[in-house]
């Protein structure tokens, strides 16, 4: 095979429909647009929900009001629990590099906010960007160091 052999397989390609091109094209005169009326002239295009000028039935259905909202300023903190901590080694450093590599996140740059659900027997160094009142007393509780971590609105979000 060579490159001039090359070739679209039969049938994939397909020529666009000429119309208005006369009578002996196939597509002349109405150019498939059929008769008079409005889809027939320029601009005549309707929105889909348009019927005929009855009122629609988007409009006889009633409203459905805060479903869709969304608060595009919204900081998604993933939330760990100290009990997932248990599994450091005594006097490690913890961060959010370390939570991704150990499967507990998903991702090294998101946004963590330590809880303080579980027990924790060891004595680490926790990097986060958030901790509760709960997570840090019982980090510190049993020697370890808390260090929240800058991280400023407007960054990479999740979710």
């Amino acid at each position: 095979m060579k490159l001039h052999d090359l070739c679209p397989s039969e049938g994939s390609k397909k020529s666009r429909k000429r119309v208005g091109r006369g009578i002996a094209a196939g597509q002349g005169k109405t150019a498939g647009r059929g008769m008079k009326g409005q889809r027939a002239r320029s601009g005549g295009s309707l929105p889909p929900y348009f019927e005929g000028g009855q009122l629609p039935l988007v409009r006889k259905l009633p409203f459905v009001r805060g479903v869709g909202f969304r608060d595009p300023w919204r900081v998604h903190f993933t939330p760990v629990n100290i009990g997932r901590l248990e599994r450091f080694p005594d006097g490690s450093v913890v961060t959010p590099k370390q939570l991704a590599q150990a499967g507990i996140i998903k991702r090294p740059d998101e946004l963590v906010a330590i809880l303080g659900r579980g027990e924790l027997s060891r004595s680490l160094k926790v990097k986060a960007h958030r901790f509760s009142a709960s997570a840090r007393s019982s980090i510190e509780a049993n020697g370890g160091v808390v260090e929240e971590l800058a991280w400023q609105r407007g960054g990479r979000r999740t979710r």
